[in-house]
């Protein structure tokens, strides 16, 4: 391939204190040629100037001056036109010189504008493209059969088209790509999401792309069994080229042709042997996807650890650098290594003498350190023991209290013991604590089952009194009175029986 050689005055005219001026002259031109105007005079330059946004005013001079530059750079034609009739003098020097772009003019704004759309644009995979290629070989193989030259020349530049496209958006998604990997010092945020929908993203194109390139390939193959020259011929046949420049643009186009064609099999197909470049932007996209899923990993591990060691003696150091007083640099040294000082430098051996102060820390016999020493920092004192009181007063109280009790219990049961069965309302007026004594045995003797004979039985916790309840036969009421009131209830046959009381009965008879 020859080097590109580019004419030293060709972009001249984008650079220097003017430049603006001149991009919008050309760019006036080349709105003028969309719209079929090939030739403007300076006062159509002017008011185009506008439309493509110059809102400067621009005196004759300068705009002469900016044409008659561009002219000299070769970007800009001058001519006489001669068809027009001109009243003064003043109106042919005005409307005489007609502008319009030469071929290097129009290159020349073309390159800019192709820059600036390109700097404006982002690469893609698309797999709309592939799809498309494939779609338009299918097309161009069954216009071979049976369509007219027109329709296999359409059709041709139609799969041209999407080729450039491929070539264009893989370009371009490779430099960006690679701008990615190499991209550091950008917010982790942004650069976390951007990775992860780039990985997304070629994970997505490399899906199913083996079936693509192999279908692209099998229907290039069937192109190339009717004859690539063939086709060409037949597409030229339909282009209808004009002959303006007098040589015949058959020869250059079909060499242009036939370029595209070997790009296309450079790309899926080579005639060579060689790796497809499919293949290979296939693996480049699956390098990066493990390069990208790398540094996302080496971001999640460094957000996951909130600092490193080497930080933190960083920060550490910090500290020390800025801490005024010498305890608050000693104070910092414990907190942060823990190796303080020892604590037991003041213990010593319980007989020193017998310990040489000649003897080595070795040889001399070890001193218990206590515990709390070891993990408070602070040792045991030992302080008198306290005096024990003397309790044989309270024991002797508790003991004739309790024995007061007890004998007030039994002499409440003495009194409740009947000898015999008895209606409750021969007990007649009670003290409290005996009548509340009684209550105790009647709740009991209710809350058993009763007997097959009506009977209820019912004694205390340590079983020495027992009850044995009879239902009234008369359906009676008896009536006691205690010092806090009169208790009225059903007048029971009762019968209370202490045990021991005949025992003490018989000893005091004897």
């Amino acid at each position: 391939m020859d080097p590109i050689r580019v004419p030293p005055e060709m972009f001249r005219f984008t650079s220097g204190d003017r430049a603006g001026l001149y991009v919008s002259v050309l760019h006036a031109f080349g709105e003028a040629n969309e719209r079929l105007e090939t030739a403007l005079g300076i006062d159509e330059v002017r008011a185009r100037l506008r439309s493509v946004g110059w809102l400067e005013a621009v005196e004759d001079d300068d705009l002469t001056a900016a044409l008659d530059q561009l002219h000299t750079w070769n970007l800009v034609d001058v001519i006489q036109n001669h068809s027009e009739n001109y009243r003064t003098a003043s109106e042919y020097e005005r409307r005489n010189l007609q502008y319009s772009l030469t071929k290097q003019g129009e290159a020349a704004f073309a390159g800019v504008v192709h820059a600036m759309t390109v700097l404006a644009s982002t690469g893609a995979l698309q797999t709309a493209v592939l799809d498309a290629i494939s779609d338009r070989l299918a097309d161009l193989a069954h216009e071979l059969d049976s369509g007219p030259d027109r329709r296999v020349f359409t059709v041709l530049s139609e799969l041209e088209s999407h080729l450039e496209a491929l070539r264009g958006n893989t370009k371009q998604f490779n430099g960006e790509l690679q701008r990615l990997l190499r991209a550091d010092g950008v917010d982790l945020t942004v650069f976390h999401e951007v990775k992860a929908a780039t990985v997304a993203y070629l994970q997505e194109f490399l899906t199913n792309i083996e079936y693509r390139t192999h279908a692209i390939a099998s229907r290039i193959q069937l192109i190339e069994n009717y004859g690539v020259t063939r086709m060409h011929q037949r597409a030229l046949l339909g282009a209808e080229l004009p002959q303006l420049s007098g040589a015949d643009p058959s020869s250059a186009w079909l060499e242009h042709r036939r370029a595209r064609w070997d790009g296309l099999r450079a790309w899926f197909l080579p005639a060579d042997g060689t790796t497809p470049r499919i293949d290979q932007l296939r693996q480049v996209g699956r390098k990066a996807i493990i390069t990208l899923l790398q540094v996302l990993d080496r971001i999640t591990e460094s957000r996951r650890r909130s600092s490193s060691a080497a930080a933190d003696f960083r920060e550490l150091a910090r500290w020390f650098s800025v801490l005024p007083e010498q305890d608050d640099l000693h104070r910092l040294w414990s907190t942060a290594f823990g190796l303080s000082s020892a604590r037991h430098p003041h213990l010593a051996h319980p007989d020193p003498e017998l310990v040489s102060y000649t003897a080595s820390w070795h040889e001399a016999p070890a001193v218990e350190v206590s515990p709390l020493l070891r993990s408070s920092g602070r040792t045991e004192r030992f302080g008198r023991t306290g005096a024990i009181p003397d309790v044989a007063a309270i024991k002797a109280a508790r003991a004739a209290r309790a024995a007061a009790e007890r004998a007030e219990l039994q002499a409440a049961w003495d009194m409740l013991d009947t000898g015999g069965t008895v209606r409750l309302s021969g007990f007649g007026e009670l003290d409290h604590g005996v009548f509340e004594r009684l209550l105790e045995l009647l709740g009991r003797a209710l809350g058993s089952a009763p007997e097959a004979n009506g009977i209820r039985r019912g004694s205390t916790t340590d079983g020495r009194v027992e009850i044995v309840l009879r239902t009234p036969p008369d359906g009676g009421t008896a009536e006691l009175k205690t010092p806090r009131g009169v208790f009225r209830g059903p007048d029971y046959i009762v019968e209370v029986t202490a045990l021991g009381r005949g025992a003490r009965r018989r000893g005091a008879s004897a």
